[in-house]
């Protein structure tokens, strides 16, 4: 029988299938299947759902002469976005989507959808990024995001895989911290009971010190910014795929980055061609190594296309457009100005001036920042203060040093820019669950 209210007894909607079972060689078989209401088509003598679960779609199909009175009458009511259990009949039906449907013999709503729905859960009429933020669970029901976050969930599979391939142990640090990981403004502070405490901007220093114990850490994790910045490209939280190798040097973890990414960009075109279909996008599986370019080399690059930066600056937005248009694939800027880059990145040893570092891009947006790091206390010391920070702010991380620091290397990945590069996306703010940026901290 159909049944307008949701039943106590979970056995009459508990669902024994999800939509991608359903196919034309369970002809004749009874099944439950359970999601929300997609589509609704009423041709008159015959009426047609369309039902989503987290697998897919299914065509529920209700011709009126042949079902009871009961389930028509429910059907009568459904609108989209209705959560409902479908108990019917799988029926073999060439015509239909997949080559299959259900008919029903009841149909019991487990909730109803407040109508008029915010935004068109069909993705047929746009709405802006603003008003689809506003109704982000709803927003996230169509297609084109649930393709992202499909693809999202696989790329951190493939990056898992192969840490764990590399001999890699995953660690957790602290996101509530005394001190700033890099010095600067951009900290969001924290009441941490009767202190003052930040948000982390990075793993860095923890993993780091991590080195002594496990040699080679990895961390998927949050970090904060307090960046101004409002651009396609920034978030205020974000996720930061960090690594940390004892025992070497930038050139070693550039060789990891280049791996990992070839990698995951062969894993997610395998194993994510429906969701790339649905996005249009197609991935490019990079060959390694990736090109390198030295930081003298981009300034003559940008001085043949007629922007001029003074040596020891830092590379403008519009700089790096340019660059992308140069350079339109994966590729390193290595030896940057030492001044330009973190107290803890190691100078070199023949030309202090120039650091062991570089920049991961891809086209023109930075993928990845990392380098050699200081393993020398004394050193490090020098550049803390060079740097203006106080010894005292960092006297935990300077203790480690103490214990036999080895000589160590890394880098941070957004892992947000990885998953625009994978899905073609152009605005970040599509490509995670729940945006927080200098305007949003809602919902």
């Amino acid at each position: 029988m159909g049944l307008e209210k949701t039943s106590s007894h979970a056995y009459l909607w508990k669902r024994t299938h999800y939509t991608s079972d359903i196919t034309p060689e369970l002809d004749g078989r009874e099944v439950i299947i359970a999601g929300w209401v997609r589509e609704i088509r009423d041709l008159g003598g015959i009426k047609f759902l369309v039902l989503k679960d987290k697998e897919g779609f299914i065509q529920v199909t209700i011709p009126k002469d042949k079902v009871n009175e009961s389930v028509i009458k429910v059907a009568e009511d459904l609108q989209r976005q209705d959560c409902i259990s479908v108990r019917g009949t799988v029926k073999k039906m060439d015509k239909a989507p997949r080559g299959v449907e259900v008919i029903p013999e009841s149909i019991i709503v487990l909730n109803r959808a407040k109508q008029p729905l915010p935004i068109d859960i069909t993705g047929k009429t746009p709405a802006d990024i603003d008003v689809r933020l506003d109704a982000r669970v709803l927003d996230l029901v169509r297609d084109e995001p649930q393709a992202i976050f499909r693809i999202r969930h696989v790329a951190l599979e493939a990056i898992r895989e192969f840490f764990s391939k590399n001999g890699f142990i995953e660690v957790h640090t602290p996101k509530i911290i005394a001190t700033a990981t890099e010095g600067g403004a951009s900290l969001f502070p924290v009441i941490y009971f009767e202190r003052e405490a930040f948000l982390a901007q990075s793993p860095q220093l923890y993993k780091e010190q991590l080195v002594i114990d496990f040699e080679k850490v990895y961390e998927i994790g949050p970090a904060f910014r307090a960046e101004k910045s409002h651009t396609r490209r920034h978030l205020a939280e974000f996720i930061s795929v960090d690594i940390e190798m004892a025992f070497a040097t930038a050139e070693d973890v550039m060789e990891v980055a280049e791996r990992l990414l070839q990698y995951v960009c062969r894993v997610v075109s395998e194993r994510c061609r429906k969701e790339l279909e649905i996005l249009k996008h197609k991935i490019d599986v990079p060959q390694i190594p990736f090109k390198r370019f030295t930081y003298d080399e981009i300034l003559n690059d940008l001085r043949e296309a007629g922007i001029k930066i003074n040596w020891g600056e830092d590379i403008p937005t519009m700089a790096f457009r340019t660059l992308g248009k140069l350079h339109p694939y994966f590729y390193f800027i290595v030896d940057w100005p030492t001044q330009l880059k973190p107290f803890y990145i190691k100078p070199r040893d023949d030309k202090p001036e120039i650091s062991e570092s570089f920049d991961l891009m891809w086209h023109w947006v930075e993928i990845a920042s990392g380098g050699t790091r200081i393993h020398d206390k004394e050193l490090l010391i020098k550049r803390l203060k060079e740097q203006n920070l106080s010894l005292e702010s960092f006297k935990y991380h300077l203790q480690a040093f103490d214990y036999g620091m080895p000589p160590h290397a890394g880098w941070g990945i957004g892992l947000e820019r990885l998953i625009m590069v994978l899905t073609g996306i152009r605005n970040i703010r599509e490509v995670i669950l729940f945006p927080r940026d200098r305007f949003r901290l809602t919902p």
